[in-house]
């Protein structure tokens, strides 16, 4: 059933964008869910970013969009990598406010309305609001990872948050496409929003068990890139320079 709040031309308010990697099992429950959290609340859209799935994911993301108008599908020839999954999805999206959710389904799509409306409620100097993360469902080695890789990046960005992996996210698309972009910008963004002078809203969110499959973008396929990462962010952040106020003179 297509949602009537866009299957009229409207612009949507609101753009979720879905990063997936072979996760055709998950596509539709997943859409489905985001459908009752969102449908009647805001005028929205789905944007499914392919990031060059072997499965059939592709098809199942085609089958979803006869059903809903509001379902927009893009595919990357070749996996990028999820930073630049959730780019292209961003630049594609019609939606003032984006929301992003990882495609496999741990992330709860029911906490997608507090996201949106912290983003709305806070006015024009909130521009992120992040997900944090009770409950994790990953194996204990992982939870240890994360810890350790929390605690290190909250102690050289200071960026106040316990969890930037989190994939359920939402903030202003403007801002989002100001942040200087490299593979790797989502597990940052709290720290460069704040970099660009903007305040961030935290929401807790409880993590659950994906839907199905298995991970498809592993711990040790980022770990030395996310540690050239983070200090590049530190480096980012020192050369920062106040933003100019400009003012056209007519006369």
């Amino acid at each position: 059933m297509s949602d009537p709040l866009t299957s009229s031309g409207t612009t949507p308010a609101v753009s979720i964008v879905v990063p997936v990697r072979n996760e055709a099992d998950n596509v539709a429950p997943l859409i489905a869910e985001i459908a009752a959290a969102l449908d009647g609340r805001w005028a929205y859209e789905i944007v499914y970013v392919d990031d060059g799935s072997t499965d059939a994911t592709p098809q199942r993301i085609a089958a979803m969009r006869q059903t809903r108008d509001n379902l927009r599908q893009i595919r990357h020839a070749a996996s990028c990598g999820q930073s630049a999954a959730v780019r292209s999805g961003v630049r594609a999206a019609r939606g003032a406010i984006v929301a992003t959710l990882d495609g496999d389904g741990q992330n709860n799509p029911a906490f997608l309305p507090d996201l949106i409306a912290a983003i709305e409620q806070g006015g024009a100097g909130v521009g992120l609001a992040a997900g944090q993360r009770l409950g994790r469902k990953d194996t204990g080695f992982k939870k240890i990872q994360s810890r350790i890789a929390n605690k290190v990046r909250d102690g050289i960005l200071h960026d106040g948050t316990r969890d930037s992996g989190c994939g359920l996210k939402a903030f202003r698309r403007e801002v989002y496409l100001s942040l200087p972009y490299f593979d790797g910008l989502h597990r940052f963004m709290p720290a460069l929003v704040r970099r660009e002078g903007f305040d961030i809203a935290f929401v807790d969110v409880t993590d659950r068990p994906r839907l199905s499959g298995v991970s498809n973008y592993g711990f040790f396929d980022r770990l030395w890139i996310g540690i050239m990462d983070l200090f590049g962010v530190w480096w980012l952040i020192r050369r920062k320079k106040s933003t100019p106020t400009a003012t056209e003179i007519a006369s």
